[in-house]
């Protein structure tokens, strides 16, 4: 039996009814893992810490977590996470609410200044996206771009089509779909009623009948069984009631349902208080690996699932080519608008001047509408031109050459054109986005149909992997990286180690100055500054902050590399200039305290005593990625970065903003692996703009 690995429509409702007694508790803060997994820490009167976990990735999950089941704290948080951190800290948790039986959760949460609402989409590839109070979406995790809606930043949130509700259809809805359907019983149940497969057989087990029975077959006392069985399987839903188990097959956990089920009679189960506590057990507790083992095959003998991933891509991109059909068919369809406006302009204006004069007047829409309702009556062409009229949004639908075209009465026939054909612009800009996200769909299919002809020529030699692991590799043609992380403390600092294997760690505000001299310069490592102001304190570290302060003979390549830098992440590189003087002083000439009569702003020191100086250092810093022993991206000078990364790319002071040339980065980096997925789990654009400095950029010419 295959390991439940999504929530059902019906898992849902259970969680759902169970998370409105956490209403009212406080978001503390918001965590990101992966891409996938939200992880949302709030504190509530009654039972303290909730955690609350949302998983749209392979798997698929809302529910509260125990803390022990919950995932330590990730290193520095992605902008998403800082974006909800920002819009959520101390914000209240207002309830939670299932969109129709569709397997997608609206979190709602109050804070005086703003309310966010997080929607997390728990069916096909999954999302998670954030909108404000108006439904806009502020943020998703995916950018999705359909014929049939879109959710992308700056958009209204579109749901998808609602799909019927089973445990609420009346028995004459259920008969009319059963004499409608031409397959049998229980896929009826599956497709056309949205059970799914589980819950289907589920309804047919306790109506007692014949899960392949033919629709033909199936008479009125089929139908009432199935009724009931449907009202018995939903009455627990309705009430809250629930009663919940986790099911094992061969002491492997298979299954986590809100009540009990016939269909399961034959397997070991476990019962639990409530369905978050079963769910969060099973989830917690779930092991993938042996899945489908074939008789204990190791996990890294077993095949990938190569053919599930290609027509997963095939699908994707099938929707993209819809959506991009659909968004020409509607640009087409404004312009076309905006033409029989200017066509007709005489009988445009004759309309907009007769609504415009009976507003001015105190005339309601409401009889501005029953006005053009008398005249197409008398034959008037203007009046018999008028569809209907929308108070709340001041416009008049107008037929001309059987097209309907919504006007403006607020403005004239050539602004109202001017505004369909902006229209019909911002439409073909989203199709634009859609054509850049199916060429990294085709990528990606091309990524996995590579994969499997080398798994397959392969597969031979997989036994001796292990002894050739020390040999160098050639990462960049290796068709799948693994990844191997480890946080470490300063990441959350700008780093770097240098060529001689000293770290060198500075602060990215006043904050992170004022603490990295307070915590963590001690006696014998190096103080260096830019000498141009509003630049990083750097310290290069001579020792481990766990670690003995070590006197050690610091090589002149470290502390020029420390010293550029100091430069390259100053206001020297936001000014656009290429070079700037550093100096570096030992930590005993570095002081708090001010000379009398003078004055240091937050995140300054005082220096006092002799500095060395280095002049006319060039400014410059390259990111790449390192592929062992750890995959990560890095930055800093060129001289230190290049030999610790399998690829790099030098910048130097430009005209790109740090977020744009992180992203013409981040596409050259894909186009030099071959595993472009890879790359986007190590090396996103947000990971390369912590290693930039601050203003302009450009990609160095090689």
């Amino acid at each position: 039996m295959d390991q439940k690995r999504e929530l059902s429509s019906i898992d849902l409702a259970a969680i759902v009814a169970e998370l409105g007694a956490y209403e009212g508790a406080k978001l503390d803060k918001a965590y990101l893992y992966d891409d996938d997994l939200l992880r949302l820490k709030m504190r509530d009167f009654d039972r303290g810490r909730v955690e609350l976990i949302v998983e749209v990735g392979e798997l698929k999950r809302a529910h509260v977590s125990d803390p022990e089941n919950v995932p330590d704290a990730p290193g520095r948080p992605p902008n998403f996470a800082m974006m909800l951190r920002n819009r959520l800290s101390g914000a209240d948790f207002a309830g939670v609410e299932q969109y129709g039986f569709d397997r997608i959760l609206q979190f709602h949460f109050e804070r005086g200044d703003e309310d966010t609402t997080i929607v997390a989409e728990l069916f096909g590839q999954g999302n998670v996206a954030v909108l404000d109070e108006n439904r806009e979406v502020v943020d998703s995790l995916d950018t999705v771009r359909l014929k049939s809606r879109t959710v992308a930043p700056g958009s209204q949130y579109e749901f998808p089509d609602e799909r019927i509700n089973p445990l609420e259809v009346d028995y004459e809805a259920l008969a009319a779909h059963m004499e409608e359907s031409d397959t049998d019983l229980v896929r009826t149940l599956a497709t056309q009623l949205n059970f799914g497969g589980l819950y289907a057989e589920e309804v047919c087990t306790r109506a007692g009948i014949e899960k392949g029975k033919s629709i033909d077959d199936a008479d009125e006392d089929d139908y009432e069984a199935i009724y009931d069985a449907i009202q018995r399987l939903a009455e627990p839903v309705r009430a809250g009631e629930f009663d919940p188990r986790v099911y094992r097959e061969d002491d492997r956990l298979v299954d986590v349902t809100p009540v009990p089920l016939e269909e399961y009679d034959d397997l070991d189960a476990e019962a639990f208080d409530t369905f978050n506590e079963a769910v969060d057990f099973y989830y917690a507790n779930l092991d993938l690996e042996g899945e489908d083992g074939g008789g204990g095959a190791e996990v890294g003998d077993q095949r990938p699932d190569f053919e599930a991933e290609i027509e997963k891509q095939k699908r994707i991109i099938e929707q993209q080519e819809q959506a991009i059909e659909g968004f020409e068919e509607q640009a087409e369809a404004e312009r076309e608008k905006a033409e029989r406006l200017y066509g007709h302009y005489g009988l445009a204006d004759d309309i907009l001047t007769t609504v415009r004069n009976a507003l001015d007047e105190g005339t309601s829409w409401e009889e501005i509408e029953a006005r053009f309702a008398e005249g197409a009556e008398q034959g008037i062409e203007a009046a018999e031109a008028v569809q209907g009229v929308d108070p709340e949004e001041g416009t008049v639908t107008v037929r001309i050459d059987g097209v309907d075209v919504p006007i403006d009465a607020s403005m004239g026939v050539e602004k109202n054109a001017d505004r369909l054909y902006t229209e019909a612009k911002r439409i073909e800009e989203k199709k634009e986005g859609a054509l850049a996200a199916i060429e990294d769909t085709r990528e990606d299919l091309e990524d996995v149909e590579r994969r499997k002809e080398e798994w397959e020529a392969d597969s031979e030699e997989s036994d001796d992997g292990e002894d050739d692991e020390q040999e160098d590799v050639d990462w960049l043609s290796e068709p799948s990286i693994p990844i191997r992380k480890q946080e470490q403390w300063y990441e959350r600092f700008r780093w770097f180690r240098t060529s001689d294997d000293f770290l060198v760690i500075g602060g990215r505000n006043a904050d992170q100055n004022e603490e990295l001299v307070q915590k963590y310069l001690d006696g014998n490592d190096l103080f260096f500054h830019a000498q141009a102001h509003g630049g990083p304190v750097t310290v290069l570290k001579t020792s481990d902050p766990s670690e003995p302060s070590r006197d050690v003979d610091v090589p002149d390549g470290s502390k020029r590399e420390a010293a550029q830098f100091a430069v390259s992440y100053s206001s020297v590189w936001k000014d656009s200039r290429f070079a700037g003087d550093a100096y570096m002083v030992t930590p005993d000439q570095v002081s708090k305290t001010p000379e009398s009569g003078e004055y240091l702003e937050k995140g300054g020191f005082a220096i006092r005593g002799d500095r060395d100086y280095f002049r006319d250092v060039e400014v410059g810093v390259a990111v790449g990625i390192a592929c062992e022993p750890h995959t990560r991206v890095l930055g800093g000078p060129p001289s230190a970065i290049r030999p610790q990364v399998e690829t790099h790319v030098e910048v130097e002071p430009g005209r790109y903003a740090q977020n744009d040339i992180a992203k013409r980065i981040y596409r050259a980096f894909r186009e030099r692996f071959e595993d472009t997925s890879f790359v986007r789990k190590v090396a996103s654009a947000d990971l390369i703009q912590e290693f930039l400095p601050p203003g302009g950029s450009r990609m160095k010419e090689e």
